[in-house]
């Protein structure tokens, strides 16, 4: 059996996030394949790659050595297809709007990637809250804005949404919460909690709050997502985060787990926007379709419908 960029790229996707299953979001497939990429590729090397533990994902020996490989071997590919071997010829200008999530973890890689494929066409970005996004497109200050689509209020305002990202607790490494067979809201309630504030967040969290008969023990409100990220990881308290802000280590180095409750828990839903009605132009419909050919169109017979930060 032979090695292929694909076993690399999921085993380096595991590596980093520690989790089987936050790798497959975000790299947009199954859990299932990527289990058999990485099963595939330890028989290629005859050696474990992972040890199997009840919290993820650690490397071994072997994994560590094989790491530095696999990122030289990545870089190497990405080299190489920097340049597409057509490119399209629409021209244009986009005006593009994204709030602070969206901007921070999500949209620079597409941002590169359509610009590979579209070198004719102009983006100008900015960054702006939604109620200014929502105003910003019904004046024609903007064209497009990528934005959490679950929070858009105005009805004068289309949307496309592209991808839900799931909702999970995050906790502290070795916290009790992770021996328990069911997490419920009514656990959570008893932890302190950590409440991020950007991108309406605290709003949306008790929207889903309110549904329950509890309330979180809010111990400290942030807007700062890496904030909570250490808060967390420091054993300060719980949060409950969308998969595409997670990072398995703060910026301290410590390790940040994932729970999913088994109460219905929304997803953050990520998409396009723009003024209703209005005809969208060459370029316009040529950024929308890039994103609908990411996360609409399967890469291969079975990868899973786009739930990904990166395609």
């Amino acid at each position: 059996m032979s090695l292929t960029v694909r076993q690399v790229k999921y085993f380096v996707a595991t590596a980093e996030l520690g989790q089987v299953s936050q790798a497959a979001f975000q790299l947009n497939i199954s859990q299932s394949a990527v289990t058999t990429a990485i099963k595939e590729l330890e028989i290629t090397l005859g050696a474990d790659l992972f040890a199997r533990t009840r919290t993820g994902m650690e490397l071994t020996d072997p994994g560590r050595r094989f790491l530095n490989q696999a990122y030289a071997i990545l870089a190497a590919v990405d080299e190489a297809l920097q340049t597409p071997p057509t490119q399209s010829t629409v021209t244009g200008e986009i005006a593009l709007v994204a709030t602070y999530t969206v901007m921070g973890y999500f949209l620079p890689h597409h941002l590169q990637r359509f610009s590979h494929l579209h070198p004719q066409i102009r983006l100008n970005v900015f960054e702006l809250s939604r109620e200014a996004i929502e105003e910003g497109l019904i004046g024609g200050r903007y064209d497009l804005a990528v934005l959490l689509t679950s929070n858009v209020a105005n009805p004068e305002v289309s949307c496309e949404t592209w991808f839900g990202s799931e909702r999970r607790l995050w906790v502290c490494a070795r916290h009790r919460l992770l021996d328990k067979a069911e997490v419920t809201f009514q656990d959570v309630a008893l932890e302190p909690y950590i409440m991020l504030t950007v991108d309406e967040a605290a709003y949306t969290a008790m929207r889903y709050w309110s549904s329950t008969s509890h309330l979180p023990d809010v111990k400290l409100r942030t807007s700062s997502v890496e904030a909570v990220r250490s808060m967390v990881a420091n054993g300060a308290g719980v949060a409950i985060l969308s998969d595409l802000v997670y990072r398995p280590w703060s910026l301290e180095g410590k390790r940040i787990e994932t729970i999913k409750l088994v109460d219905p828990v929304p997803p953050m839903n990520v998409g396009l926007s723009w003024k209703r009605g209005r005809e969208l132009s060459p370029a316009m419909l040529a950024f929308r379709n890039y994103f609908r050919q990411v996360f609409r169109e399967p890469a291969y017979p079975g990868a899973a419908r786009a739930r990904a930060q990166n395609s």
